[in-house]
């Protein structure tokens, strides 16, 4: 007898591949469309928030042909890392026609800037339009820290390069420099020593990453509390490139045509005609951990004679094994003294007078992280000592100007005796879009 349904077996065996492909089906429909949602919201909202700080939404109602061109340019320098390019008109209107001033330097004037978005940053208006060394800055730091993505470096946001303004865009913190922190006559009111430590490491972290992890290595030269800046945490960010320099890796030595760094934290081979190499940053950062220690500026004329200098007196009492005397006069609670110890030595270390017996960075951070034991420092100011007083006190005279009466760039001797090598920064175009 023959049957026109279907067995019970073949009716399972449909069943149980058809099933399972209606339900793959199913789900592959609900997780595209939960995806496609995801997507366009988040496209949505990352392109208004990026519409509202590259191009601003109330500056532009006036010429609405700049807002396509500017986002298409954004968007394509975001993928080649790049920062953003804003205008003049765009600067004023942010920074409330400049009214706002968060300090000033040789180079330029740096302003307070709040976008339509409610994104606040520090907007840097370089001095002149047509200065060699203006146009030299500018080139230093979009080149530098448009490249460098690192927590403990300052974000840059972008620049304007337009006629009549040269500005740079960067992150805003809200804590200002460490200078303004560390340098406070009442110490109560001062950052305490822990957040001091943490202060130091970032800025460490920062010095090598820039050093030792960027495809090029960026040499800073002006490593000073200035130059850190602090967020809302007291996390410390490196900045101020503008006398930055790239070199690639291969090079031994740095070319220079002129003296960089500032007085009392500059390397001395910066001033003197010998080889420049990353290590003046080493230095620099040695000099800077001294006032952290000190919580005072290294140069007081002020203080009595032995005070004055507080890198040489520091030395004096660690050689003499007498830092209990640092520690009291530097307000020193017992229970940060054996990490202030540490730093010192590090610190001692950093400013040794001959490049290389001064630590890279990365080890640098491991000794004050406790990751590496810090060496016994040999006397970094052994060249300084020159005389006998009459009492016979040890009358330490300072080589440098840049200690005790300050030194300008066209004091600095050329370090014609460098090794040449390959041109450390190629100059380079910066097209502005038109409209």
């Amino acid at each position: 007898m023959s049957s026109t349904g279907s067995t019970p077996s073949s009716t399972f065996n449909t069943t149980a591949i058809v099933v399972p492909v209606v339900v793959f089906v199913v789900i592959a429909i609900v997780v595209g469309a939960v995806k496609l949602g995801v997507v366009l919201f988040i496209g949505k909202h990352f392109s208004k928030t990026l519409t509202n700080v590259a191009v601003g939404t109330e500056p532009f109602n006036d010429d609405a042909r700049f807002i396509p061109l500017a986002m298409v340019k954004f968007l394509d320098d975001m993928e080649r890392e790049k920062p953003i390019l804003f205008t003049s008109h765009q600067l004023t209107l942010a920074t409330a026609n400049f009214s706002i001033v968060l300090g000033s330097g040789a180079f330029g004037t740096v302003y307070k800037g709040i976008f339509s978005n409610g994104v606040t940053a520090a907007v840097k208006v370089l001095n002149g339009t047509s200065d060699k060394r203006i146009e030299e800055q500018f080139m230093a730091e979009v080149s530098t820290m448009g490249r460098t993505h690192h927590f403990n470096l300052v974000r840059l946001y972008g620049f304007c390069f337009d006629s009549s303004l040269r500005a740079l865009v960067y992150e805003f913190m809200v804590n200002g420099s460490l200078d303004h922190h560390l340098f406070k006559v009442d110490r109560r009111a001062s950052i305490g020593f822990e957040k001091l430590q943490e202060i130091a490491l970032g800025t460490a972290r920062g010095i090598a990453y820039l050093h030792e992890e960027c495809p090029q290595r960026i040499v800073h030269y002006d490593i000073k509390p200035g130059n850190i800046l602090l967020d809302a945490n007291f996390c410390a960010k490196v900045a101020d490139f503008g006398l930055a320099k790239l070199f690639n890796r291969d090079n031994t030595h740095i070319t220079m045509t002129g003296g960089r760094g500032t007085p009392g934290y500059a390397a001395p081979e910066l001033w003197m005609p010998q080889p420049v190499t990353h290590k003046c940053d080493v230095y620099s950062f040695g000099m800077l951990l001294f006032e952290i220690i000190g919580r005072r500026r290294n140069m007081d004329t002020t203080l009595g004679d032995s005070l004055q200098w507080f890198p040489l007196w520091a030395w004096d009492l660690y050689d003499k094994k007498e830092l209990n005397v640092l520690m009291i006069v530097c307000g020193i609670e017992k229970n940060d003294q054996e990490v202030v110890e540490r730093m010192l030595k590090v610190a001692l270390c950093c400013v040794q007078y001959r490049p290389e017996t001064r630590p890279v960075m990365s080890i640098v951070v491991k000794m004050l992280e406790g990751a590496l034991e810090v060496p016994d420092p040999l006397n970094p100011f052994s060249h300084l000592v020159s005389a006998v007083g009459e009492s016979g006190d040890t009358v330490t005279r300072i080589a440098w100007n840049a200690v005790s009466s300050g030194w300008s760039s066209s004091d600095v001797v050329s370090n014609s005796t460098v090794a040449t090598g390959t041109p450390i920064m190629r100059k380079y175009e910066i097209t502005v879009a038109s409209v």
